[in-house]
């Protein structure tokens, strides 16, 4: 048994300068959440080469189920762009209009369903351009203005098509079913929640995923699972009023601006609650078009999060009861829409405790917190798949996969140390080649 593990060492070995070579395509070329056309079709692209069942777009979404979706004029340029960059006609019309999600599936017969889970998207910033930064110097940063692969997801779906090749590869070793997933929109926790709606988690056994994070001063390559993260919801909150002359006659209008404003004020006077830590965060406001005209309407950009889901729902329902109440204090309609959400991580001790086994056993060189558990501290959709496949029955973790970096997260100077694209595959490997034996 010892030499299979060998085998996807070498594997992960071998294959190292191409799984580089994904990355630094998918650095250049990022797109945020919802746009990951190119990105998706190239996916699939591979998938389909290696030997997978390919599903895409509605085949493993829930149309009505995805969440803060940019403009249909903004779908659509990014469709002709990523036209222009030659992605795959085959899938580039099953994956347009933010219908981005990738699944590799691998039927072979009796066993366990496991799944893996890695997110595809880009953030919103310009990324640096100096001969400090490692992407520009060696001429992969991103050519898409606005887009940039400031959380590691570059390397998360570089890491996940080297795990599908080199599982392929052991076909014949596997017993169950795998699924490998590609999620679109996980930045402002907006893509999972289409894919649990459709079902195609609805028989999964184990899902496992990883994140990429700074390596800290022990030099652990692995943590088994992460705790103390948040559960969150994102909230768009327009007020509706009419506008009038503010000076000729004012009491025939309704001011949307006053309500929002009473609700930035109250929302940020919500009680602390005694169960644990919450937040609230009001991050844009646009509002009014004169100073002479009183404002008709007003948005809001809102979220809410707890340490646990409860916490959140406390934070929510307040939230909610105070939007609404500073829509009457002023006589103006609101409308409310739900952007994203995620619940609490909740890490299996059954399965950390099998991950641990399999990695002192058979994978002795990679050093091992000896905790289980590392704080996230932020919030993460992963967390909906994780609940939907603990609902009924199955296990979850989400693992930290550490190496060092050049800035924090969502910095415009964000860079990691590629080695961490070798050691990645061989995880994944040899954990679902153990689960599926």
């Amino acid at each position: 048994m010892k030499y299979m593990y060998q085998k996807i060492k070498e594997l992960s070995h071998s294959y190292y300068y191409d799984t580089v070579k994904i990355r630094r395509d998918l650095h250049k070329y990022a797109e945020r959440g919802w746009l990951e056309t190119r990105t998706a079709c190239l996916i699939a692209t591979q998938l389909e080469e290696l030997g997978y069942e390919v599903l895409v777009g509605e085949e493993i979404m829930k149309k009505e189920a995805r969440m803060g979706l940019p403009p249909e004029t903004v779908l659509h340029l990014n469709y002709r762009r990523a036209q222009k960059e030659n992605a795959n006609p085959k899938y580039l019309e099953k994956v347009k209009n933010g219908m981005t999600a990738v699944a590799g599936v691998l039927k072979n017969g009796e066993g366990p369903t496991i799944a893996l889970r890695f997110d595809i998207d880009a953030l919103g910033l310009i990324e640096e351009t100096s001969q400090h930064h490692y992407p520009f110097q060696q001429r992969f940063s991103s050519c898409h203005i606005g887009a940039m692969h400031a959380c590691g997801h570059d390397g998360h779906t570089a890491i996940g098509l080297t795990t599908a090749r080199i599982l392929m590869e052991l076909k014949d070793k596997l017993h169950g079913t795998l699924k490998i997933i590609f999620q679109p929109a996980e930045e402002g926790v907006r893509g999972a929640k289409c894919i649990c709606e459709s079902g195609f988690l609805d028989d999964v056994d184990y899902i496992l995923a990883a994140h990429i994070m700074p390596q800290e001063h022990r030099k652990y390559d692995l943590y088994l699972g992460m705790d103390d993260s948040f559960a969150t919801t994102k909230l768009d909150v327009t007020y509706h009023g009419i506008s009038t002359h503010a000076a000729e006659s004012p009491q025939f209008g309704k001011n949307a601006l006053l309500s929002a404003a009473n609700c930035i004020l109250n929302l940020h006077s919500i009680p602390r609650n005694s169960d644990g830590c919450t937040r609230v965060n009001v991050g844009t406001v646009h509002a009014g078009t004169s100073r002479n005209v009183v404002p008709e309407t007003a948005k809001l950009e809102i979220e809410v999060r707890g340490v646990t889901s409860e916490l959140n729902r406390y934070m929510e329902i307040y939230a909610r009861d105070i939007i609404k109440g500073s829509a009457l204090m002023h006589d103006t309609v609101v409308e409310i829409e739900e952007m994203g959400k995620a619940y609490a991580l909740k890490c299996d001790k059954s399965l950390m405790d099998k991950i641990r086994s399999i990695c002192e056993e058979y994978m002795p060189d990679l050093k091992l917190s000896k905790r289980d558990l590392s704080p996230l501290g932020g919030s993460d959709d992963y967390s909906y798949m994780m609940e939907r496949v603990q609902s009924h029955g199955g296990v979850a973790t989400y693992m930290k996969f550490l190496t060092p970096m050049t800035s924090s997260p969502h910095n415009d100077s964000f860079d990691f140390d590629e080695k961490v694209l070798e050691k990645g595959p061989r995880i994944f490997a040899s954990l679902v080649y153990n689960i599926m034996q």
